[in-house]
């Protein structure tokens, strides 16, 4: 167990800086910690809370889902390609250097050299400085996502991270799962200072006093993050006042809740699709379209719903959910079993086969007990699933070595957009690139990936959405994955701690902005 105390905290401490009498001190029991505090080592929920709470973002979403500025003040289109921004002046970082343009393109090149990020910065040629306190974005053509894009730009400290560490690394190496100086040190322009992590025991916040933000009305002088696996166990620790707030609330415990003295369940819907992916250089039976149906065809989306997530979820028979460019009302779950036998047997499989199967036990709402539904409905065609489950900071190195036949996988589009999740999830793989990073089916359609490609450079909303469409469609038809559902958003708060005002469709509650008043 490693323990890492911030020298910056240290400083400041030593420096007698102390904070308002106003303010608050808090404990959140969540499901899982980051994995690293290098914000561009994993493309994961984890990583962007954590980047929320110790960088900011030059662009965010507000909880309507409009953009606000943050590190950019303000932007402006300056031509097809050009975007430009005008960042804050004044801003610094904890380690005292001033934020500058050049810390803004510092942090661009290194996202396009992020195995997990570049794919999101592909479409970019290039960032560049135009003075000490304006940049522009540039795009190989038009494109339409450029301000959604911006919120994943989170400018890092790049005289505090350039340089050799004591034993000759480079101080801006990108080490998946690995041990570099940026998965260990951090200095951003957050709200919060990290001042101690003892990975998977806890991570402490301590107040940024330099915070540029000064409008926040956010009060909280110290935040512990306690990392507590089981549902039930960060139920009760949040019930007997051991912690002040909570994420993934079991649907099973949200009446439990509701009836408590003294706390909140706050909800959200939710754009994460959990599906499972199906890996088809592991196992020979997967290549056949045939077999991936039958797999889609045995799983009851609606029973999984219903009676593991108590129907707080939306069941999913695409990536894409309503309300996205994507979506295609047509495409629903498709539970017929007596079908599922049908395309086996037409398959050559009537007999069944074997199957490795992968899941969290602790990132997404009842990872572990749906997947252990699925196997058990895949039983029902005569596959037999051997099914391993594990913690996140586990599964994760195992499902980028995509390491069994089948494996769970949730995706909230990056961009708030259907391609977003095509590009990850079904385009071919592309090391160079980042396209189909998270693809562990190994699918690859080059029909799919000419769409998503024309699509990201396509500005008529009617147009694009139709080509997304049609992109749906084809998964669907090829079984590229197995759809499950959409999961909806719930944290637990005691009833001092305003959690709906921070909360968001993202899942990064915006801790820098949250009050909590005097018990």
């Amino acid at each position: 167990m490693k323990t890492i105390k911030s020298k910056l905290a240290v400083a400041l401490m030593a420096a007698g800086l102390s904070f308002s009498a106003t303010a608050a001190e808090i404990k959140l029991g969540y499901a899982s910690d980051p994995v690293s505090l290098d914000p561009h080592e994993q493309l994961s929920g984890g990583t962007l809370q954590l980047s929320h709470m110790v960088f900011d973002p030059l662009v965010r979403f507000t909880q309507d889902m409009e953009f606000e500025p943050r590190l950019a003040q303000s932007w402006e289109r300056i031509d097809d390609h050009t975007f430009r921004f005008k960042l804050r002046q004044g801003v610094k970082f904890h380690s005292g250097n001033p934020l500058t343009a050049d810390d803004v393109v510092w942090t661009f090149n290194r996202l396009q050299d992020s195995a997990d990020f570049k794919k999101i910065f592909d479409p970019y040629a290039e960032m560049k400085k135009v003075d000490d306190y304006t940049v522009d974005l540039i795009s190989k053509g038009t494109y339409p996502l450029v301000l959604q894009t911006a919120t994943y730009i989170f400018p890092m400290d790049s005289k505090f991270y350039s340089g050799k560490t004591a034993d000759g690394k480079d101080k801006a190496e990108i080490a998946k799962h690995g041990n570099s100086f940026a998965s260990t040190n951090l200095s951003g322009t957050g709200p919060f200072i990290v001042t101690e992590r003892e990975q998977g025991v806890k991570v402490e916040f301590t107040r940024n006093v330099d915070y540029w933000d000064k409008a926040s009305k956010g009060n909280v002088d110290k935040l512990t993050l306690l990392p507590i696996k089981e549902d039930a166990t960060r139920l009760a620790a949040l019930l007997s006042g051991g912690v002040d707030m909570i994420d993934h609330v079991a649907p099973n415990d949200h009446k439990r809740l509701k009836d408590a003295d003294g706390v909140d369940l706050v909800t959200q819907p939710g754009t994460r699709i959990i599906t499972f992916q199906m890996n088809q250089n592991s196992n020979e039976a997967l290549k056949d379209v045939r077999v991936r149906q039958a797999i889609v065809h045995a799983i009851n989306n609606e029973g999984i719903v219903k009676k593991i997530m108590k129907g707080f979820a939306t069941t999913a028979g695409q990536q894409s959910p309503a309300g996205y460019q994507g979506h295609n009302a047509d495409l629903v779950p498709r539970y017929d079993v007596k079908k599922a036998k049908a395309l086996m047997k037409e398959a050559g499989y009537a007999d069944g086969f074997t199957l490795t199967m992968l899941a969290p036990n602790n990132r997404y709402v009842n990872d572990a007990k749906v997947a252990q539904a699925v196997a058990a409905m895949l039983s029902k065609i005569d596959i037999k699933v051997d099914l391993k489950t594990m913690p996140k900071a586990q599964y994760w190195p195992e499902f980028d070595k995509c390491a069994a036949d089948m494996l769970m996988i949730g995706w909230h589009a990056d961009t708030e957009d259907s391609a977003n999740m095509t590009e990850f999830l079904t385009m071919t793989r592309n090391e160079e690139t980042g396209q189909g990073q998270y693809n562990c089916g190994f699918y690859s359609n080059p029909e799919v990936d000419k769409l998503v490609k024309a699509a990201n450079v396509e500005t008529d909303p009617k147009k694009r959405t139709e080509m997304l469409k049609t992109v749906e469609t084809t998964l669907y038809n090829e079984a590229a994955f197995v759809p499950l559902h959409w999961q909806s958003l719930a944290w637990g708060a005691r009833s001092n701690v305003h959690a709906a005002d921070i909360i968001n469709p993202m899942e990064m509650p915006y801790f820098g902005d949250l009050v909590v008043d005097e018990k």
